[in-house]
C-alpha cells in the first residue's frame, strides 16, 4: 500500500488536486471533510459552545471565526480540540483500506503537523497568495480571516522542502490534470 498526500496552502486547490488523483485509483481521506462533519456533530457542537462561550449553535462557525479574530490563540486552543480527532480518523481510514494499493490523504496542515513520515508520496499544490485570495474569497471567506490564516502557515518553501512533487495550480483544471495524471501514472 502506498500512502499519498496532497498538500498545499489556503485554498491552493488540494481538494480538486485529490479527486483528480484518487479518482478510481484509490479512496481519497480529506481532513476538510472530517472537520466539516465535526461541526454537524451536536456532541462536538456543545464542546465548542462550552470551550469558546458560545450560545448560539446554528451560527456556530461564523462567532467562532469571530473569536478567533479577536483573540489569537482561540486558534490553537480550536486545533487542540480538531487535530486529535482528524488524526484518529486518519489511523481508521489506513486500517480500512489496508488491502488498496493506492490511499490518498488530502492533509493541508501537514507539514505544520508533522505527519511528512506517515505519507510515502506527498504533492505539493502551489499558487500565487493573489489566486488563493480570490479562490477563498469565491467560497464566501473574507480579507481578515485569509490574512490570518495564510500567515499562521509555513511557507511554502519551508514546505516544499518535504514534498516529492511540486504542481503549480495557477491556470485551469485542464492543465492541472495533465500534470497530475503524468505523475500518477507512475504509480499506478
Amino acid at each position: 500500500m502506498k500512502k499519498i498526500a496532497i498538500t498545499g496552502s489556503l485554498a491552493s486547490g488540494k481538494t480538486t488536486a485529490s479527486k483528480i488523483l484518487s479518482l478510481n485509483r484509490g479512496p481519497l481521506f480529506s481532513a476538510d471533510k472530517i472537520v466539516k462533519n465535526l461541526y454537524q456533530k451536536k456532541k462536538f457542537k456543545k464542546l465548542i459552545s462550552k470551550k469558546f462561550q458560545i450560545k448560539n449553535y446554528s451560527k456556530i462557525k461564523t462567532l467562532l471565526r469571530e473569536k478567533i479574530l479577536k483573540r489569537r490563540t482561540n486558534i490553537t486552543k480550536l486545533e487542540k480540540i480538531i487535530h486529535p480527532i482528524v488524526r484518529k480518523e486518519m489511523y481508521k481510514f489506513k486500517n480500512k483500506n489496508k488491502g488498496k494499493r493506492l490511499i490518498f490523504y488530502e492533509i493541508p496542515l501537514l507539514v505544520e503537523s508533522k505527519l511528512m513520515n506517515y505519507f510515502d508520496i506527498i504533492f505539493y499544490i502551489k499558487a500565487k497568495k493573489s489566486t488563493r485570495l480570490k479562490r477563498f474569497k469565491l467560497k464566501g471567506g473574507g480579507n481578515e480571516f485569509f490574512n490570518f490564516l495564510n500567515k499562521k502557515q509555513l511557507s511554502d518553501i519551508k514546505k516544499i522542502k518535504h514534498c516529492n512533487y511540486v504542481i503549480p495550480n495557477e491556470k485551469n483544471k485542464k492543465i492541472l490534470k495533465k500534470k497530475l495524471l503524468d505523475i500518477i501514472k507512475k504509480y499506478e
